[in-house]
């Protein structure tokens, strides 16, 4: 196997590989693993694998999880469908920044996404490192963020365009969870800045040296969340994938965020990704 480096910042290329043999070679799983804590994103190339080996190989990592919204293949537990069609040209669910999951109490570990079919030109998706988004933040701002902890909803993101009842049901279903907006990774040990799409709001701002005013507390949170939010947006920080089918990316959901470009139309794109069960933030 070869490891190519792609960006200063994130992601790698494997070669040399299928990755239906990692699922039975433990030594050849353990160096994808060791790859993926290095590179936090990992791509290769014409992987005709199964949807069995996809879901096996996933599982490597931990046990699966499916979307209570996306579908997922029926035969596959844990094995989510995102598929994009030209019935659906509005859909722009994937336009944001983001970390899988972070909306349940224990997100995602990571995932294994697959590319079945894709648009010729069109449908790239980028990663950011959160790990040097959270180094390169000013000093004051590190110390503004120490300690803080902000609520990630469901109800606001994949329930915003959802009836009224349908997403009640939804946020009855998966309340708001609440995570450190700095968290540690576990393995790693490294500082992550934790925040995205998925966030609505900081939730312990309002402590009386942030706070003379009550009228202080909302723009002060706000503003200082959307400037979080945002350092995933830094072109530094990021690589950027071109997919052709059978390519799959490998990442860490728990030091990365990523954002999948819808510019291709008419829609047609059919992505399946293994979400692989994480434990909760701290």
């Amino acid at each position: 196997m070869k490891v190519e480096q792609l960006t200063y910042a994130i992601g790698a290329e494997l070669t040399g590989v299928n990755l239906a043999d990692a699922v039975h070679d433990d030594g050849l799983f353990a160096e994808i693993r060791a790859a993926l804590l290095k590179h936090r994103v990992l791509f290769l190339r014409d992987q005709n694998i199964t949807r069995t080996e996809h879901v096996e190989f996933a599982r490597r990592f931990g046990e699966l999880e499916d979307h209570p919204v996306a579908g997922s293949d029926p035969d596959h537990p844990g094995l989510v469908r995102i598929y994009k069609n030209p019935e659906q040209p509005n859909d722009r669910y994937e336009n944001a920044w983001h970390a899988d999951a972070t909306w349940r109490e224990a997100p995602q570990f990571g995932a294994v996404l697959r590319c079945v079919e894709c648009p010729p030109v069109g449908g790239d998706t980028m990663w950011a490192n959160m790990v040097l988004a959270y180094e390169k933040l000013p000093e004051h701002v590190k110390a503004q963020i120490d300690g803080l902890y902000a609520r990630h909803s469901i109800e606001a993101s994949f329930g915003a365009a959802m009836p009224i009842e349908k997403r009640h049901a939804l946020r009855a279903q998966f309340p708001d969870a609440e995570h450190p907006v700095v968290r540690t990774h576990p393995e790693t040990g490294e500082k992550v800045l934790f925040v995205s799409a998925f966030t609505t709001h900081i939730t312990n701002y309002h402590t009386p040296d942030r706070v003379r005013f009550g009228q202080d507390a909302n723009p002060g949170a706000a503003d200082l969340l959307r400037y979080l939010v945002s350092q995933a947006y830094i072109p530094e920080y990021q690589v950027r994938w071109r997919w052709k089918p059978n390519s799959i990316a490998i990442w860490d959901n728990r030091s990365t965020q990523h954002y999948a470009v819808m510019d291709y139309a008419p829609c047609h794109r059919k992505m399946e990704r293994a979400g692989i069960i994480g434990d909760k933030p701290y």
